[in-house]
Formats: structure tokens, C-alpha cells, sequence
């Protein structure tokens, strides 16, 4: 079992966020193995588990100019018309905004959905509600980015703490230039990021639709289709 727990560490990447977890986890599967040898298989499942949260794989991101990707995995749960939060100075218009929910099983790896320019980095601190619940937008903790795209267009993420998630990071600064699908941070563990997308862009994703971080197209500048629909089909 240790050594199964072992092989799986070598065969994926890991976020660096994790190592120190990952570190305490086979720490205390060790100890609980010494003191009753099924509980330390259960605490290398555990450190397995553990280590698959922090994963970090590499993705194919699009290139194309006016593409904007998602920030994150999992699944689209709400694809609405919003004002961004006010301290991220965007105005007050409503513009579209696609939320995407992360789960503990899903990577938790944060990427760009732009190239441009991080105009301003906000963080305002607040509630851990249930990070599936439309109040979350509003009452939970959260870190702001508005990044300024080359055309001049701005657009905003927003990572979103959830009900068991403690900690947000986000590794970028003011000023720093920054490509589509670039990774800039992670929340731990499960949660939603939003996205705000640019003043009349149209979103080219549906509710339930599932995305992947740095991959999924969630609308182009230069699409000139309204926002989709979509259904479950047998």
C-alpha cells in the first residue's frame, strides 16, 4: 500500500502549496501504521488523496488573440449578468459573469483566462458559506484580480473562499504581465472562481457545462453569437 502510495506521488505533478500537506499526511499515516497497520493503510488513501488534490497538470492552452479561458476546474454554475465587486473599481454596469465551481476532487490550480496586464489585485475578507450559494459572491472571503487586456478591455476573477476552504493564493502583483492559461494561484480546499468577462462579450458556455481550467474557451471578443443554452441529453 505505501509503496502504491509512493508510485502515485512520482507519476503526477504537485502544486509546491501541497508539499507541506502531503509532508503531514504520511507523517500521520506512519505513526497510525506503526501503532495498527489498517489504519496506516487508511492513512496512505488518505495521502494519496491528498496529494491528488494538489496536482498540478499541464494544459494546452489556445493561443489565439480575444480568446478568454476558464480560471478553473469543474463544473459552470452560473452563467449570469452581474456588477463585478466594487473594489475592484469596474464599474457598476452588469456584465456577464461565469461561475465555476470547484469540488475537493477537482484541481484546484488557478490559471489566467487572458493575456494583458494585472491592473489591480484586491482582497476582502468575509464569511466561508457554502461556496455554491449565489450569496457567496457577495459575503464570502475573496481575492480580486482585474486584468487589462491589450485591446484595453478589462475583465475580472474573483476567487472565492467556500465552506471549508481557509486560504486563497494568489501569486501575481500589480503591474505584472501575464499570458492566458498562466497558473497565478490555487484555493484550498473546494470553492468557486469567478469571472467576469469584458463589457458586451457574450459568454460561449452553458449552467452544468463542465470546464477546464486554462483550456475551456468561456467566450471570444469576437464571437458574435449570443449567450448558449444548454440541455442533458440520453
Amino acid at each position: 500500500m505505501f509503496d502504491t502510495a509512493i508510485n502515485f506521488l512520482r507519476a503526477i505533478r504537485i502544486h509546491p502549496a501541497g508539499w507541506p500537506f502531503i509532508l503531514l499526511f504520511a507523517i500521520a499515516a506512519a505513526a497510525a501504521g506503526f501503532a495498527l497497520k489498517p489504519l496506516g493503510y487508511a492513512g496512505a488513501l488518505l495521502t494519496a488523496w491528498c496529494a491528488y488534490f494538489f496536482r498540478d497538470p499541464e494544459r494546452a492552452t489556445p493561443t489565439r488573440d480575444g480568446l478568454i479561458v476558464s480560471a478553473a476546474d469543474g463544473v459552470v454554475q452560473t452563467v449570469d449578468q452581474a456588477a463585478p465587486p466594487q473594489e475592484l473599481a469596474m464599474g457598476a454596469g452588469a456584465r456577464w459573469r461565469v461561475a465555476v465551481f470547484m469540488n475537493v476532487f477537482d484541481v484546484h490550480v488557478n490559471r489566467i483566462p487572458a493575456d494583458g496586464t494585472v491592473a489591480a489585485l484586491r482582497y476582502r475578507p468575509g464569511r466561508f458559506v457554502n461556496a455554491s450559494l449565489d450569496k457567496a459572491s457577495e459575503g464570502n472571503e475573496r481575492q480580486g484580480l482585474r486584468l487589462t487586456m491589450a485591446d484595453g478591455r478589462d475583465l475580472g476573477v474573483v476567487q472565492i473562499a467556500g465552506l471549508i476552504a481557509r486560504r486563497i493564493v494568489c501569486n501575481v502583483v500589480e503591474g505584472q504581465a501575464v499570458k492566458a492559461g498562466q497558473r497565478f494561484g490555487m484555493i484550498r480546499f473546494g470553492s468557486r472562481v469567478d469571472v467576469y468577462l469584458p463589457a458586451g462579450v457574450e459568454p460561449l458556455v452553458a449552467v452544468g457545462q463542465r470546464a477546464i481550467g486554462g483550456e475551456t474557451v468561456l467566450a471570444d471578443v469576437r464571437a458574435q453569437e449570443p449567450a448558449r443554452n444548454a440541455e442533458v441529453r440520453a
